[in-house]
C-alpha cells in the first residue's frame, strides 16, 4: 500500500474519531450570579409548555435545598416578588425518558442576573445522559448561585 493511500485512510479514521467523539458531547453552560447580589426567595414561574410531570415543584425543592426560600407561581409575578426564575425544558425517549434540553433564567426585578444549560441534543451514544432530571440541573443551579449571600 502506498504511503498516499495510508495517510489518506489515516486522515479519515482521525476525522471520523472526531465526528463521533464530538457528536456525543453534553454541554452545560452556567453565568453565575455575581457575588454582591442578596437573594433571599426566588419565584419559579410555572412553564405549563413543560408535560414532564413534578419538574416545576422539583425547581421549587432544589433552590430550597440550596438555602433559598422558592415558592412556585403562575401568570403575572407576585406583587413584592424581586427574584423570578424562568425556564424551558425538553425530554426524548431512547430506551427511557431523559431530559434532553434545559435553560433556565435567573431574573431580579426583571433583568437577568444568572443563567444556566443543560444540552444534552447532541448526547447520542453518551450514557451519562441517563439519570434524574434533578441530577442534571441541581448542580448547575448550584453554580450558578455558589458567590451569593
Amino acid at each position: 500500500m502506498n504511503t498516499s493511500l495510508k495517510a489518506a485512510k489515516r486522515c479519515a479514521l482521525m476525522l471520523t474519531l472526531a465526528l463521533v467523539a464530538t457528536g456525543c458531547a453534553i454541554s452545560r453552560h452556567v453565568v453565575p450570579v455575581e457575588s454582591n447580589a442578596q437573594v433571599e426567595k426566588i419565584y419559579v414561574l410555572h412553564n405549563e409548555r413543560v408535560h414532564m410531570e413534578g419538574i416545576n415543584p422539583a425547581l421549587v425543592e432544589i433552590f430550597q435545598s440550596l438555602g433559598f426560600e422558592s415558592e412556585l407561581y403562575y401568570g403575572d409575578r407576585p406583587a413584592g416578588a424581586l427574584h423570578t426564575f424562568t425556564f424551558t425544558a425538553n425530554w426524548t425517549w431512547d430506551m427511557a425518558m431523559y431530559l434532553t434540553y434545559f435553560r433556565g433564567t435567573l431574573l431580579e426585578d426583571g433583568r437577568v442576573i444568572g443563567e444556566v444549560e443543560y444540552d444534552a441534543r447532541s448526547g447520542g451514544s453518551n450514557m451519562s445522559k441517563f439519570g434524574s432530571t434533578e441530577s442534571k440541573i441541581e448542580p448547575l443551579i448550584a453554580e450558578m448561585l455558589e458567590r451569593v449571600r
